[in-house]
């Protein structure tokens, strides 16, 4: 008789990590201001403006000595509201040369969701404790009420009246504080995440493994974000090459821009989110790319988001002809909390999926060096390779802890151990990612993952691509879970007839009809800071009632929303502290 297999856990570690190249951001900053390297950025015109790492760290300095003089102190938090412009570096950086601790939050985008802005951004700036925040002069004119409710209310200065003086230009320790980031925030409030110099570094060096000879990067990701702050920007400063950033607000009115720059750029390196290679596919003609090559980007790296096969498929398939090799797309996975990346699939290799679940799941790929990966039961013991659990990470990069919220630290931190909240299985040593534990929608008594159900909206004529949450609630007079999918229309159409199409299509893919299948107008639905749709607040929001279309925004309603705002600052007695007025 054969004796039964021994299972493996599911375990997997990466390489060990090289030795970080810089103990500092700051020293990373010397390095790339002395490398003659520099930052182009793009406007939507893809007219460039130049700047070299040498001049945005005199800025910084400067920037450094107005905070100084301002009264910032070592280790005050200074939140940065600011565009994808020089001002952005030069605030960041100038912060940390003030021994401040620099805070990216994102700037007001959605102008017909102001109020739902104020109330977020003030919660962030309370969470925080920042003592001072700097915009530029257009969007400082919106921001009244957000710094008017942060308690204790604070200053609002811009970057070019804190940079114009003497220059400060302290030092830093790996151990101090770097950067408070914010954690996406898509089934609760975002969470302050508290990173040191180590950390990101660590997570630096990690990344700089798999970028290759003399790297040329394009991004277009917010630099209020985890991928394009660490990923992108910081990244170019502690492993200096060139990198050009276009603002994302050009990026999603013209997606074109994006691949143009990687073409003439000749970049080597530019991730994304899944949905931004699905509005390329939808939105870039050939005569956008014609004479351009993209045989030079060799990582097309995918994370932030769900990572649907088809569409990778898809890009691959549509850009060929213009140089793009399929092996060049890298899907990863990674996390605010573990500083950024987690897992790369390897590069080079085309990409795996795998049936699970009903659906297809796409493999990103194994720990980056120094990382650790375990999956884990309920009761948290190791399962077996194959089995799905909660995915739980360890590592240099990982926080250790939210800023003042020793509670909801040890909630997702144990014996150095991070759990992520996402569900996932390991393979043939390689991660899959199943969606968030708290998303999964429990139909008489099985499990499924929301995507499923979003996924089948894909050929549905007059449904927006990739606007759909699917949920779990309990009708009024039901007897259990059923399945509500909401989904925003195109302009025109008939509702009722579209709504009878969705559930029909998610029928035939999933065998599930849903109870509830709701169309929206276009920007109904919530998202994150990072774009990403909050599956439990479209849900809180639909079973309250409460679920509106975005204000249309006109001349007279942003005039309205001005005027507010400078009301709110006088209200705020700014005086009281670092940036009076």
């Amino acid at each position: 008789m054969r004796p039964l297999a021994r299972a493996i856990p599911a375990h997997l570690e990466g390489p060990p990590l090289p030795p970080p190249r810089h103990r500092t951001l700051l020293d990373a900053l010397d390095e790339a201001a002395a490398s003659g390297v520099v930052l182009t950025f793009l406007d939507a015109a893809e007219r460039e403006t130049i700047v070299p790492w040498s001049e945005l760290r005199l800025r910084a300095r400067r920037f450094a000595g107005g905070l100084v003089r301002l009264g910032i102190r070592r280790g005050d938090r200074v939140a940065l509201v600011l565009p994808t412009a020089p001002d952005f570096p030069v605030a960041f950086f100038g912060a940390l040369l003030a021994g401040a601790v620099p805070v990216p939050l994102y700037p007001p985008l959605r102008l017909g969701r102001l109020a739902a802005y104020h109330q977020r951004t003030a919660r962030m700036l309370t969470a925080c404790g920042a003592r001072l925040l700097v915009s530029d002069r257009r969007i400082r004119r919106l921001l009244g009420a957000a710094v008017a409710g942060a308690r204790p209310a604070l200053g609002c200065r811009t970057v070019e009246e804190l940079a114009s003086g003497r220059e400060h230009g302290g030092g830093a320790q790996p151990g101090d504080l770097a950067l408070i980031q914010f954690s996406s925030g898509t089934t609760v409030d975002p969470k302050p995440v508290a990173l040191r110099h180590a950390h990101v570094l660590a997570n630096l060096a990690a990344i700089a493994t798999y970028l290759g000879p003399d790297p040329v990067g394009v991004s277009w990701l917010p630099l209020y974000h985890d991928m394009g702050l660490i990923g992108c920007l910081l990244l170019a400063a502690a492993q200096p090459g060139p990198l050009t950033l276009i603002p994302p607000e050009h990026f999603l009115a013209r997606p074109a821009i994006w691949l143009r720059a990687i073409a003439r750029k000749r970049a080597t390196v530019s991730p994304a989110p899944n949905f931004a290679f699905g509005l390329s596919l939808r939105r870039v003609r050939d005569a956008d790319l014609a004479g351009l090559d993209l045989a030079t980007w060799r990582l097309a790296l995918n994370g932030a988001e769900p990572i649907a096969a088809a569409v990778l498929r898809r890009f691959a398939a549509r850009f060929a002809g213009h140089g793009f090799d399929p092996a060049a797309l890298v899907p990863v996975y990674g996390l605010s909390e573990a500083s950024l990346a987690v897992t790369f699939a390897p590069p080079g290799r085309p990409f795996r999926a795998r049936s699970h679940g009903g659906r297809e799941v796409v493999s990103v790929g194994a720990p980056v060096p120094g990382v650790a990966v375990e999956i884990r039961g309920p009761s948290g013991e190791v399962v077996a390779t194959g089995e799905t659990g909660r995915i739980f990470v360890r590592g240099p990069a990982v926080m250790e802890g939210y800023f003042g919220r020793p509670g909801a630290t040890a909630e997702v931190l144990r014996d150095g151990w991070l759990d992520t909240g996402d569900l996932g299985f390991v393979e043939e040593g390689e991660l899959y990612v199943c969606g968030r534990a708290k998303e999964i929608v429990v139909l008489r008594g099985a499990n499924h993952a929301p995507q499923r159900f979003e996924e089948a909206l894909a050929p549905v004529e007059g449904v927006r691509p990739g606007c759909a949450v699917a949920f779990g609630f309990l009708p009024p007079d039901g007897e259990g879970e059923e399945l509500a999918i909401l989904f925003e229309r195109n302009d025109g159409g008939a509702v009722a007839d579209l709504e009878e199409r969705v559930r029909a299509a998610v029928v035939e893919a999933t065998g599930i009809r849903p109870v509830a299948a709701v169309a929206l107008a276009p920007g109904t639905l919530p998202r994150t800071t990072s774009g990403k749709l909050q599956r439990g607040e479209a849900r809180r929001l639909w079973l309250a009632g409460a679920l509106e279309p975005p204000a249309p925004v006109t001349p007279l309603r942003l005039a309205g929303a001005l005027l507010h705002s400078q009301l709110a600052f006088v209200r705020a007695r700014l005086g009281a502290g670092p940036g009076e007025r």
